[in-house]
């Protein structure tokens, strides 16, 4: 996030966009309801309605996977009425000038066409978010999980700069980190391309730090990808696999392939605080504390550094991760140090990351707002906002993009579009929160949203138990009938084991990340009937 969490509840104006906020991201859907009484205008794109639609004074209820033609008219129409901050552009801009001639042609009247949302609102939305000072984009998997869901980042940020919404309060563009910690951990280098600090493994310098801190050569090429990794499971190039915190057997697309393909793996740790799905196929099984079982810091979507202190011991045989991993090394010949607490292993990280040098445990211990990097020194206050002295490469790059069609669309066999989420009573894979003794009473099995429409169509009913099925695979899960999913598109939470919804999902990725397409996956509904069998298919 290029602006703070705290800011938003000044904002004029906020483009919400691909982030079901109040589910996935309660405390920042809460800021942003904040500057809606306040006098804020907030607009949602997304093609369902959520909770925060009820409070927006729009919602661009899109087709799935068209986001950049929207997010392009809406640059048309900056461009077009002259309502660019040439300024800034000029300033701390490059590359305006291809961007420009690469949305010349996304008419809101041709994007109404593509996208099925009015003209008019495109119009509107551009001219509000355009000449509104305190105007911020917030984004999260909605827009990343596409095979151009680089493109759409991209998009999004052209509209940012075109603007010059960068460097002040309440403005810029902040993308909502899916998972508690998933900033800390990228901070800490968990990463194919970055050791810690965002210091890329290509660069000569970073490496030569890391190696004389380490004591060991590195290589100097970058690691593998998530979904390579995957993929070279299901080829039988990965031997082994060491999972963390992770059921990928429930995460991860296409994923009775992945199941099929365990089964060869020479030999699998899963390093967890429950036992998972991913278990069953795990040689090992180490068990982890939870967050409230030791010591160390969070960091959050902006970049915020909190401390986290142990409030019970762990049960059992389970212990911090940190000291698992640090036996483990030892096991495998490397002379892990002998820390003596977490405080010692992010100061060894804070001394070779510029952006962490100012940050210890012992400075933040007495403040529970944490610190926001970049904190370079002792001394420095921590960074609220981004960019504010100026973009940090020197120039900021805008880059044109041009829509390209999802991998998977509805056709005659399969004419329904799923895309899949999160639900504001599980979290993720559900590891935790389906053994909590109230989650079950709340939402107790999964669910498929359809349009009234479409379930008249098929006869289906409300409540009815149905069946969705993909290229890939069919899961049975219940019928919910509500207006707020648009006509021809179904949507399905991912929590549940006993019905995953990456049974059905595609895993063609973004040709830059690898970020499989989870929002736009073509399948086919039918009613089950009490017997169990299908009693009326999609067609």
């Amino acid at each position: 996030m290029t602006n703070s969490i705290p800011e938003i509840r000044d904002a004029d104006f906020l483009f919400v966009i691909g982030s079901n906020t109040t589910e996935a991201h309660p405390i920042i859907a809460m800021e942003m309801k904040r500057a809606v009484y306040r006098g804020a205008t907030l607009v949602v794109a997304d093609p369902r309605a959520i909770w925060l639609t009820e409070v927006a004074d729009l919602h661009l209820q899109l087709h799935p996977g068209t986001d950049v033609w929207l997010l392009n008219a809406m640059a048309h129409v900056i461009i077009e009425e002259d309502l660019v901050d040439h300024a800034f552009i000029e300033a701390h801009v490059e590359g305006f000038d291809a961007v420009a001639a690469a949305v010349a042609d996304y008419t809101p009247e041709q994007a109404e066409q593509v996208t099925g949302i009015p003209a008019d609102h495109i119009r509107r939305v551009a001219r509000q978010y355009a000449t509104t000072e305190r105007a911020g984009i917030y984004y999260t998997l909605g827009i990343t999980e596409h095979t151009h869901g680089t493109d759409n980042v991209y998009a999004l940020a052209n509209l940012v700069l075109m603007t010059g919404h960068l460097g002040k309060p309440s403005a810029g563009m902040n993308p909502l980190r899916g998972q508690n910690n998933v900033q800390g951990a990228n901070d800490a280098g968990a990463s194919p391309v970055f050791y810690p600090g965002y210091q890329r493994v290509t660069d000569d310098d970073a490496r030569q730090r890391f190696e004389a801190a380490w004591g060991v050569p590195l290589s100097p090429f970058p690691g593998t990808t998530l979904p390579a990794m995957m993929e070279g499971v299901k080829h039988g190039t990965v031997k082994g696999l060491y999972v963390m915190g992770e059921d990928i057997l429930l995460s991860e697309p296409n994923c009775r392939d992945l199941e099929e393909a365990m089964n060869r793996l020479e030999f699998m740790v899963v390093q967890d605080i429950f036992f998972n799905e991913t278990c069953r196929f795990a040689d090992v099984v180490l068990p982890a504390a939870c967050f409230a079982e030791k010591d160390g810091v969070f960091t959050n979507s902006d970049r915020r550094v909190q401390r986290v202190r142990k409030a019970v011991e762990p049960p059992g045989d389970a212990r911090a991760d940190w000291e698992i991993l640090c036996d483990v090394a030892r096991g495998v010949g490397y002379p892990m140090p002998h820390y003596a607490h977490p405080r010692e292993v992010y100061a060894e990280m804070a001394a070779l990351c510029d952006k962490f040098a100012g940050i210890r445990h012992e400075r933040i211990d007495q403040d529970p707002r944490g610190l926001q990097w970049p904190c370079p020194t002792a001394d420095h206050p921590g960074t609220p906002t981004l960019h504010v002295d100026g973009p940090m490469r020197g120039k900021a790059l805008m880059t044109p993009v041009t829509y390209r069609p999802s991998a998977e669309l509805p056709d005659v066999e399969y004419p329904l579009i799923l895309s899949t989420g999160r639900t504001l009573y599980h979290y993720n894979c559900a590891t935790q929160t389906r053994r909590e003794r109230h989650a079950p009473l709340t939402q107790p099995e999964n669910f498929l949203q359809i349009h009234p429409w479409d379930a008249r169509r098929l006869g289906v009913a409300h409540g009815d138990r149905i069946e969705v099925r993909s290229r890939r695979g069919a899961v049975r899960a219940r019928a919910q009938v509500t207006k707020d999913v648009r006509k021809g598109c179904v949507w399905m939470p991912l929590h549940f084991a006993e019905a995953r919804a990456n049974l059905l999902t595609n895993e063609a990725g973004d040709a830059v990340t690898g970020t499989a397409e989870y929002k736009v996956c073509a399948v086919a509904v039918a009613r089950v009937d009490q017997d169990g069998d299908e009693a009326v298919a999609a067609r």
